[in-house]
């Protein structure tokens, strides 16, 4: 039988300088609740029996914890989970440094709180090198190609897109496809992209429809293939650092643009000047930045990153862990719904019995989010949310609630996304896959009522 929960020591076996918690919880997730908290969970895999790791759990929080009846086993405590040492990155609001060649940069949840997310807060994602003449600031000359399967090919200049063509402004947003990958077990190679590589711009340039009809698309054409000028990382100017395209059907969908300005200003250098493709609710890799070509091919584009296991996931169900056979990918299209808790920043305090307003937006790719629920019991019961229509489709959605800690102590919000086809957000990662994509289980932050 369990011993008394106030004489169940922790394990305190040394666990080595560089073992992080994630790697704990990773290996096996109830073996480290018990290990460094003693914690032992009811049946219900819920809960600490008999208090079993409740006082160490909440010393590790630094409160206590009135709803740890229904705290998961296994479960990472918000407060810990969600911290750690950054590298910023200069000319960006408080993104973190994921990788600084190429850059690759995520936004604290926090600071995603717009509705339009300001350039400055918005991620980066990059494959190759910023072209020099996007860091100057110099577009003398830049011209796109539109060719391949068309009758007209096309070479536009950049006053000949403005002009020639109508120009729309709409809100769209652009999601990363390894957005989440950090929380997969066993891990996936990649930037570590934790909840921030995801952005709401307003998005100004052409209707990419308009130009492939300009060009005459010939029947038979069933895919783009894009391609920028950034560098490959190895200097070569032979090798292409990424080219991926979309399936015509995107490619002609009102709301996928030629954008030449982000938030009613030229694009910045990292996100693309001063022309990107912008097909909003897919991988944000269908967006290729420095846009110079546009190939209208008359079968799945076969350009560096649409193969192997780049932004695909497998064609059915795998066990974590195991070799997917090339053949067995399947490439990623639209994104499944999702959230996030923008505001309190998690950590926050709060006062007891007094309401707290918490808000943030939802998405949910080709799909428009139907509700939004919250929990303050670790999602034992939920409320629901009030939740905005988007300013258009493919833009993200205000949602807000209040939620009122009963007593003092920790607590988690948790906020969940429910789209269109009734599917919901998991409360744990999804479908493990070889490179850790699509990834959307629910947000939650910390709040410490007092």
């Amino acid at each position: 039988m369990p011993r008394d929960a106030q004489s169940t020591p922790a394990d305190t076996t040394p666990t080595g300088a560089h073992t992080t918690l994630s790697d704990l919880y990773a290996a096996d997730p109830v073996a480290a609740d018990r290990r460094l908290f003693g914690r032992i969970a009811y049946p219900d895999r819920r809960g600490f029996l008999q208090g079993a790791g409740l006082a160490a759990m909440a010393a590790a929080v630094g409160a206590h914890i009135p709803f740890h009846r229904f705290m998961p086993s296994g479960l990472v405590p918000a407060a810990l989970a969600q911290t750690g040492e950054t590298m910023l990155l200069d000319g960006k609001d408080g993104l973190i440094v994921l990788n600084e060649r190429p850059i690759n940069a995520e936004t604290p949840p926090h600071l995603l709180d717009d509705d339009i997310t300001p350039a400055a807060r918005f991620f980066v994602r990059n494959n190759g090198l910023v072209p020099q003449a996007a860091i100057d600031g110099n577009a003398d000359g830049w011209t796109l190609t539109i060719d391949g399967h068309v009758d007209n090919p096309l070479s536009l200049s950049l006053d000949a897109l403005r002009n020639d063509y109508e120009a729309v402004t709409l809100s769209l947003q652009l999601e990363c496809g390894g957005n989440g990958r950090s929380f997969f077990q066993p891990g996936a190679s990649g930037n570590q992209w934790t909840f921030g590589a995801i952005g709401n711009a307003e998005w100004t340039g052409v209707r990419l429809s308009d130009l492939l009809n300009a060009a005459g698309v010939r029947d038979g054409a069933v895919y783009t293939g894009h391609y920028g000028a950034d560098t490959h990382l190895s200097g070569d100017p032979a090798q292409i650092p990424i080219s991926r395209g979309v399936p015509i059907d995107k490619a002609m969908e009102e709301h996928t643009l030629v954008a030449f300005a982000m938030n009613g200003q030229d694009i910045p250098p990292l996100h693309g000047f001063p022309l990107r493709v912008v097909a909003p609710g897919w991988p944000g890799s269908c967006s290729q930045k420095w846009l110079t070509r546009i190939e209208v091919r008359d079968v799945v584009h076969d350009g560096p990153k649409m193969g192997g296991y780049s932004y695909r996931v497998p064609r059915t169900p795998v066990a974590p862990g195991v070799e997917v056979p090339e053949e067995d990918m399947v490439i990623i299209e639209s994104m499944p719904v999702k959230s996030l808790i923008t505001a309190p920043q998690t950590g926050a305090p709060v006062i007891a019995g007094e309401a707290l307003a918490v808000r943030g937006h939802a998405w949910a790719g080709d799909n428009a989010v139907t509700a939004m629920h919250v929990s303050l019991d670790f999602g034992q019961t939920w409320q629901e949310a009030e939740l905005d229509a988007p300013a258009n489709r493919f833009a993200w959605q205000r949602w807000r609630a209040a939620v009122t800690p009963p007593t003092e102590g920790y607590y988690e919000v948790w906020a969940r996304a429910t789209d269109d086809a009734g599917r919901q957000q998991p409360a744990d990662v999804p479908g493990w896959n070889p490179r850790g994509y699509l990834n959307n289980m629910i947000h939650r932050i910390a709040v410490f009522a007092a």
